[in-house]
């Protein structure tokens, strides 16, 4: 098998997921190499990295340069990117800078493989909430036509970085002990015992960043402006996995037993959901989702007030499937190895 020199740029919670999904997908790596704003040593799953400040010559004979960037902030992409691109390399960045570009393939495996093929140089790994939407939505699309999509979000904190747990646990601590709460820094607002409807600055029509990035990124992927997406996203006191309450309204009528039918049988879908009748309830919570690759799909059922009326919960990690995990599929993709 041929071997990839490959490096990953950005020891944050993503990076550190992208060094932990390439040893646990056994990536055919002939060369590793770390990067950072500064070197330093850093252990992960026992496993020890050197990491070398990042600059323009480290990319020499690098195949595959994974950005791990924060979602929203101009990172090192933006410098580096076209740096790897200049010497060979192929990059797939994490961040948001490239992802609405039209010569810039936004890819989700499962969705739209092929679009992995139009790169001139650099590949977008798309929004954490948006992977595991279209990952969930996307074969119901292809089946039987979305004509409109409400997303309402419910986002774990890892997804504004690691300073943003941080946040959560001290405040949590705060809270539990009687004490002053300390004023959020990481985050909007405060985290701990409370949720808050805002992920990201606010554009246009009052909607966030996020929110935008939920219709304009699915659009995208789904090759479909046609569809009418609107989203609320809110921060919620969770450590890692989002969840979604995904209403969608089908063109072609399709039962909640053929929906589930349907998913049972997607790429990277795990249905956990009790039909009527079964024995107790079950349904996904993000305490299932976080460590898996899985997207978990569950309380799929009908609106019965609205013809071809769906209702789907969606929860995954975003660490792994909405972010590091889809980064290195895409790198697959591009190498050509069968996962």
């Amino acid at each position: 098998m041929k071997r990839y020199n490959v490096a990953v740029v950005g020891v944050g919670a993503v990076g550190e997921e992208m060094l932990r999904v390439l040893h646990q997908r056994k990536f055919p790596v002939n060369e590793l190499r770390v990067f950072a704003r500064s070197s330093r040593e850093i252990v992960v799953d026992r496993h020890k990295y050197s990491v070398r400040k990042v600059s323009p010559e480290g990319f020499e004979a690098i195949n595959i340069a994974l950005f791990a960037g924060t979602e929203g902030e101009k990172g090192a992409a933006v410098t580096y990117a076209p740096e790897a691109i200049k010497r060979g390399a192929i990059a797939i960045d994490n961040g948001a800078d490239f992802r609405l570009r039209k010569d810039v393939p936004l890819v989700v495996p499962e969705v739209n493989p092929q679009d992995v093929k139009k790169h001139k140089g650099i590949i977008s790994n798309p929004n954490c909430s948006t992977i595991q939407l279209v990952v969930a939505c996307g074969p119901i699309h292809k089946k039987v036509g979305i004509k409109r999509m409400i997303v309402a979000t419910y986002q774990a904190a890892s997804g504004a970085g690691r300073a943003a747990v941080d946040e959560l646990n001290r405040q949590s601590k705060e809270v539990l002990s009687g004490g002053a709460v300390s004023e959020a820094k990481a985050l909007p607002a405060r985290i701990a015992f409370n949720v808050f409807p805002q992920i990201g600055g606010f554009q246009k029509d009052d909607y966030t960043t996020e929110e935008w990035k939920t219709v304009n990124e699915t659009h995208k992927i789904l090759h479909d402006n046609k569809i009418k997406i609107t989203s609320t996203t809110a921060r919620v006191p969770v450590a890692v996995g989002h969840s979604q309450a995904v209403y969608l309204e089908t063109a072609e009528e399709i039962s909640p037993a053929g929906l589930r039918q349907l998913l049972k049988k997607s790429k990277g879908i795990k249905v956990v959901d009790a039909a009527q009748g079964e024995k107790g309830r079950s349904y996904p919570q993000a305490i299932d989702a976080a460590g898996g690759d899985d997207v978990l799909v569950g309380r799929i059922r009908k609106d019965p007030f609205v013809k071809n009326g769906l209702w789907l919960w969606v929860v995954a990690d975003n660490l792994r499937k909405g972010a590091a995990l889809n980064a290195v599929q895409i790198a697959e993709l591009v190498c050509g190895i069968s996962s």
